[in-house]
């Protein structure tokens, strides 16, 4: 084995970025939060930080979104790694690697601002990925470093994958009624379904759905059927999103 030389290679540092989605209001929400310190200071950009040298990415990961929105993991929510981010000029500070983490819960509550972060809120991403294609200041500025990129990658990283898996249940309660489930959609397509349509494509799939044999009137009319996420992971055939 030939001797390694870490000073060979340049040091550069490690962070996470996480695109934080919900549905609120019939939207599709992300998370984002102002920061307090440069660079970019007071402008709008995705919960996150550095890697500690104690903790691994999911850690690291959970950290930060306690730490700058008061919101913490919940055992419900669906969290996986989006991708890495190397582009040398990313950062003005330093060379720094970022992984992204997608993370997708139903009915978060409002945010806390904390650590470095000057505020926090929710926002349409729609609202979020038009801005980020403008040159403008202030609360309608892009999003800090290539947060505008990762967002737009962790969109439609969602609105793909709800297509033919189980992901748009990570949106719902443990609970929820197929009109509901229905609504998750076309807020994250941003589409207006046919709902008996899509009562007999995800009823279809064995084990997609499983009715818990109570009923609710909580989005008013007649008593709807409550159901829960099922163990198939797979919706077959799958629910191609429509052309807009």
């Amino acid at each position: 084995m030939s001797p390694y030389d870490p000073s060979a290679f340049p040091p550069f540092a490690v962070t996470v970025d996480l695109v934080v989605l919900t549905v609120r209001h019939h939207a599709l929400c992300a998370l984002s939060v102002r920061r307090g310190e440069p660079p970019f200071q007071g402008r709008w950009a995705l919960p996150g930080g550095f890697v500690r040298a104690d903790e691994d990415l999911s850690q690291a990961a959970a950290r930060e979104l306690a730490e700058e929105t008061g919101l913490r993991a919940q055992s419900g929510a669906h969290l996986e790694q989006l991708a890495t981010y190397g582009d040398p000029q990313r950062d003005p500070r330093m060379r720094v690697v970022s992984v992204a983490h997608l993370v997708l819960a139903p009915d978060l509550p409002a945010p806390r601002a904390g650590g470095d972060a000057r505020s926090a809120r929710w926002a349409p991403v729609d609202t979020l990925l038009a801005e980020n294609g403008q040159d403008h200041v202030g609360d309608a500025a892009p999003l800090a470093f290539d947060h505008g990129r990762i967002l737009a990658d962790g969109v439609e990283r969602a609105r793909s994958k709800i297509e033919y898996s189980s992901l748009a249940t990570a949106f719902c309660p443990p609970e929820f009624t197929v009109g509901e489930l229905r609504r998750v959609y076309e807020a994250v397509w941003g589409v207006a379904l046919d709902p008996r349509n899509f009562h007999r494509k995800v009823t279809g799939t064995v084990g997609f759905l499983v009715p818990t044999g109570g009923t609710t009137t909580r989005q008013g009319g007649r008593p709807a059927q409550l159901f829960r996420a099922g163990g198939a992971t797979l919706l077959n055939p799958p629910m191609l999103r429509p052309e807009v």
